[in-house]
């Protein structure tokens, strides 16, 4: 799911495991999952199954998989995969982290999974995973602040990959501290256009498909050449805050938190999967003045049609353009593109209206 295998790595090579890297998700994980998932089962599911299979193909002994109590069907998925497993005569060990046990579930996870029994030795994997979530979503934000701006086409990107390889390679808080101060000036060597007319948009929906480049279209690069700056309204670290830190370090509203807070007009308590986070997501970036907000979804997620049937009614208070997009794999590009440029287009001629307004005003 996006870079979260950059963190993951760390953690179970302090714990003296070697962790297998499956390919970046492509075509043939979706060939193989679709070969073993059931057809109306959601896409998020099938590049899980996929990755699975091209680990195991690569001689992975364990695959590990997160589990929900709430109303998703994310709470299915670990038994139904480790069926499939069974079913294909695989002999990986399958594993299970309950999503929402915090703390204690994370430690009991790694003990099971490395036979580490040193309380040391695991938080110390623990902490050096977490702190790297937090510096890939600082990262990924600047990124896009350069991609949105760069003179030439890819040059962010190109310098945004040497930033991953550093932070990869640190394998400690020191050595993190640097990678990330070196990743950072890596970065602003992008030449950019600073006078740019930039619009900013957030992108909310199922957490996987913001985070996954593959099953979202690579929609952060393809709004990134339109000149806009993205922010994803749902990370992996503000997950991390809700779901594993203990409530004593954290500083500040979480994601969750502010989701019930500002839902409430539209949506009074928790649906499952992402929906309520959605609904907030919009309210907050209307509130906060931005451009315009993306929901994507997977084709047949309950839950984000459920938010996006709620979108229209928060339309009295909310004047911010949203555009929906439900994917899977028959998701065409052309159509999908051109629906971005229209969007693109609709902002900047609402920015511009605005911009107008203003000035008359003074």
């Amino acid at each position: 799911m996006g870079n979260v295998c950059i963190a993951w790595a760390s953690a179970l090579k302090k714990l003296g495991i070697e962790p297998v890297i499956p390919p970046h998700t492509n075509k043939r994980t979706l060939e193989l999952a679709n070969k073993y998932s059931p057809d109306s089962i959601c896409l998020p599911y099938k590049l899980v199954l996929g990755n699975f299979l091209q680990a195991i193909e690569k001689d992975a002994d364990y695959v590990a998989m997160i589990s929900s109590p709430g109303i998703c069907r994310l709470g299915e998925y670990g038994q139904s995969i480790k069926n499939v497993l069974k079913d294909m005569g695989y002999e990986s060990k399958y594993i299970e982290l309950q999503l929402y046990d915090g703390f204690k579930g994370m430690y009991k996870f790694l003990t099971e999974l490395s036979g580490v029994k040193n309380p040391i030795t695991l938080i110390k994997a623990i902490n050096i995973a977490v702190r790297k979530v937090f510096v890939l979503d600082k990262i990924e934000n600047l990124f896009s602040y350069y991609r949105a701006r760069e003179i030439t086409v890819g040059t962010a990107e190109k310098y945004y990959n040497k930033a991953l390889d550093m932070i990869m390679e640190a394998d400690n808080v020191k050595s993190l501290k640097k990678a990330e101060k070196n990743a950072i000036a890596e970065l602003k060597k992008t030449q950019i256009d600073p006078a740019r007319d930039v619009v900013n948009v957030d992108i909310t929906g199922e957490i996987f498909l913001v985070q996954d480049p593959f099953s979202n279209q690579n929609i952060e690069k393809e709004l990134g050449r339109m000149g806009v700056q993205t922010k994803r309204s749902l990370t992996v670290s503000g997950f991390l805050k809700d779901a594993i830190i203990p409530k004593f370090f954290k500083k500040g509203e979480t994601h969750l938190e502010r989701a019930f807070r500002m839902a409430k007009p539209y949506l009074m308590r928790d649906i499952g999967g992402d929906a309520l986070e959605s609904v907030s997501d919009v309210a907050y970036a209307n509130a906060k003045g931005t451009d315009g907000i993306i929901h994507v979804s997977p084709f047949t997620c309950m839950p984000e049609i459920m938010s996006q049937n709620i979108f229209p009614s928060m339309r009295e208070n909310c004047d911010i353009p949203i555009l929906t997009l439900i994917m899977d794999e028959q998701t065409g590009r052309a159509g999908y593109i051109t629906r971005l440029e229209a969007f693109v287009d609709l902002m900047k001629r609402k920015k511009y209206i605005n911009k107008k307004k203003e000035q008359v005003k003074i």
